[in-house]
């Protein structure tokens, strides 16, 4: 489980960089619109192993919790294409006593080209009966040290954020 060290920095936002398997693209060798959430959520699930040594199979052993998906919002902008490198970015863009926002952010190789955008909104839960219930203190711990905060989600819309999403990438690609 994770444990804030003081005398660490944690980012807020985590990156991978994966390739398009031919056995998850369609007829058109673009990457199947459902399958998008499993590469969001194998990169989201590596990442913060790797970044914060956070464990959800331990969540869900130490503490009888876990999240469930309560909703998403997609937005398929440009196709990922088989054998094509990706970068995903994944972060906590909300929190509260018993749900997190998770954006999901996909680029091509150089970050500079968008291709997708998932938020998704899941519910904290216990196991033993499926109902909704505060984040235990460590997590609320977690969930502090890693959100992103200068993300106003009350006042954010998803269609703007798309736009700001890029602008952002195209003044990269201009640096």
């Amino acid at each position: 489980m994770f444990k804030r060290d003081p005398e660490k920095s944690y980012p807020t936002e985590v990156e991978s960089r994966v390739i398009i398997r031919f056995q998850d693209c369609d007829p058109l060798q673009h990457l199947n619109n459902a399958k998008y959430f499993d590469y969001y959520f194998n990169a989201r699930e590596d990442q913060v192993s790797k970044q914060y040594s956070f464990d959800y199979g331990q969540l869900f052993r130490e503490f009888g919790t876990s999240w469930v998906v309560y909703q998403h919002q997609i937005a398929y902008i440009r196709p990922a294409l088989v054998s094509e490198w990706i970068r995903i970015r994944s972060r906590i863009i909300f929190y509260n006593d018993d749900t997190i926002v998770t954006e999901f952010i996909m680029t091509d190789d150089t970050g500079t080209q968008l291709k997708n955008v998932l938020w998704t909104t899941s519910k904290y839960v216990s196991v033993a009966n499926g109902r909704r219930i505060p984040h235990h203190p460590a997590v609320m711990e977690f969930l502090e040290t890693i959100c992103q905060r200068d993300v106003d989600f009350h006042n954010l819309d998803f269609n703007h954020r798309i736009k700001d999403i890029k602008q952002e990438l195209a003044g990269k690609g201009n640096d």
